[in-house]
């Protein structure tokens, strides 16, 4: 007996894989090994980042609350310590638009914990 094969199962899988490589440079976008291996790659770096993307952001939120408060003579620990011990519940991403975006609202925090 022949031996059957799903043509119509591997077609589309190819396909939704050479869609995905869209946009990629040379061989990448249209030949399916290389493809292939393009896209995996992709999504393994995709899992990863959204992971690194929330570290990112923290980072980014302390350095504008140090830079914000060491406009006020203090240091980023002091700030958050004394943010602590004075019960002010308000979390690093809107501390730093605040730092950002509204100068005077943050020095009146900054002038309510010293």
């Amino acid at each position: 007996m022949a031996r059957s094969v799903n043509s119509v199962a591997s077609r589309a899988r190819r396909k939704r894989i050479l869609k995905q490589a869209k946009g990629f440079f040379g061989r990448r976008k249209n030949v399916w090994t290389v493809a292939k291996n393009a896209v995996e790659k992709a999504m393994v770096y995709a899992y990863r980042d959204r992971k690194q993307k929330k570290r990112n952001f923290r980072s980014l939120w302390i350095m504008r609350i140090n830079a914000g408060a060491r406009l006020h003579g203090m240091s980023y620990s002091q700030f958050m310590g004394k943010l602590k011990a004075n019960n002010i519940e308000l979390n690093r991403k809107v501390l730093a638009d605040l730092a950002m975006n509204h100068p005077e609202a943050f020095a009146a925090i900054v002038n309510k914990v010293k």
